[in-house]
């Protein structure tokens, strides 16, 4: 019995990600989303052997903060990219809020996109 798409965390990043306008995604064990050659997201698969499953992107200061001080066991600061503003999100954790996954890969998105793009999401 195989796994749905809905029960399959990479599949389900896959799944939003690439609803984006000209969103590319670069896969192997860590997938890799960008818009026009500007990496908005990631997806990692124990990452460095961390044995997590994890969705990065960027995030706007504040919001960012909020997360962090909401729910630290959920979000975290991820390596190498945490510093220059960008959130993560555990994957492996009961009742993964996919709508917010799919808010802040939009919101993330539109940092990045071109203005003509972001403005269609």
């Amino acid at each position: 019995m195989g796994t749905s798409r809905d029960d399959d965390p990479r599949q389900r990043v896959v799944a939003i990600c690439s609803a984006l306008p000209e969103a590319t995604a670069e896969s192997g064990q860590h997938i890799v989303f960008r818009v026009r050659g500007k990496t908005f997201a990631y997806y990692t698969d124990d990452h460095h052997g961390d044995g997590r499953l994890t969705f990065q992107c960027k995030a706007a200061p504040d919001e960012r903060q909020a997360l962090l001080d909401g729910d630290g066991r959920r979000y975290f600061v991820p390596p190498y990219v945490g510093p220059r503003g960008w959130i993560g999100v555990y994957l492996d954790v009961p009742d993964v809020d996919w709508a917010e996954i799919g808010q802040l890969a939009a919101d993330s998105y539109r940092m990045v996109a071109p203005k003509r793009l972001a403005a269609q999401v």
